[in-house]
């Protein structure tokens, strides 16, 4: 199966550190978080990969080049300017069986061939990887009556959301629903999909997961990345 990568963003939530280098390249470990994935999607059998690029485009090829360093070929799609996170798969050519997609900064230990397994075992047109995530609130809240009386007080609540952790497999049926050229993110896309009744599955996953969007979640990546190194990537 062939894998695409999202890795054309500023990562303007890191700023000052991808203000000089491209957030797939910044480093977690002494590795940049873009070699992380692509050596996990090698060591589960990924030998195509297409990384969807813009800002600071240049580094991220000098870097990576074909990928044969790393046991893969990797090929580049280039947007001139910003198309959402979803715009970017129609500028691809061939994208003609079941793909992934995933963002570049997504550190987690899930299994890809599982993923697609339940994919194609559940029949959807789209699926989500997804992950239950708690936040928490740090005030009082009130529940109101729609009266103006308050009918509970519930001091600093922790939810409980299922959300997408960045990576997804499509079917090709995918792309009529992306304009060439424009800008679309993947909530619209999905909505799309959603209100035409085609099928879009969700597949939890209660591993590791961290969406390196954040200067805290950097820190938290680099932390962590010390002791899970040998289950995140395979080093051969």
């Amino acid at each position: 199966m062939r894998a695409v990568i999202l890795a054309g963003g500023k990562g303007v939530r890191l700023a000052p550190l991808t203000e000089v280098i491209p957030k797939p390249l910044v480093p977690i470990g002494g590795m940049p978080i873009l070699e992380i994935v692509i050596r996990q999607l090698q060591a589960h059998g990924f030998r195509r990969i297409t990384l969807a690029v813009g800002y600071l485009s240049d580094l991220i090829r000098a870097f990576f080049q074909d990928g044969s360093k790393w046991g893969v070929s990797i090929d580049y799609s280039y947007e001139e300017t910003p198309l959402g996170t979803a715009g970017p798969l129609a500028l691809i050519d061939g994208l003609e069986e079941t793909f992934l997609v995933m963002n570049a900064d997504v550190l987690t230990n899930i299994d890809y061939n599982k993923f697609l397994r339940y994919h194609r075992d559940h029949g959807g047109l789209a699926t989500i990887g997804a992950f239950e995530r708690e936040v928490k609130v740090d005030l009082g809240v009130i529940v109101p009556d729609g009266d103006g009386h308050i009918k509970d007080y519930v001091e600093k609540p922790t939810n409980t959301h299922l959300v997408s952790m960045g990576i997804y497999i499509f079917e090709p049926k995918v792309l009529d629903f992306i304009r060439y050229e424009s800008f679309l993110d993947f909530p619209d896309l999905v909505r799309s999909l959603l209100d035409l009744g085609l099928p879009v599955c969700y597949y939890l996953f209660n591993g590791y997961w961290l969406d390196i969007g954040r200067h805290e979640d950097y820190d938290a990546a680099t932390r962590e990345f010390v002791c899970l190194k040998n289950t995140l990537i395979s080093m051969t």
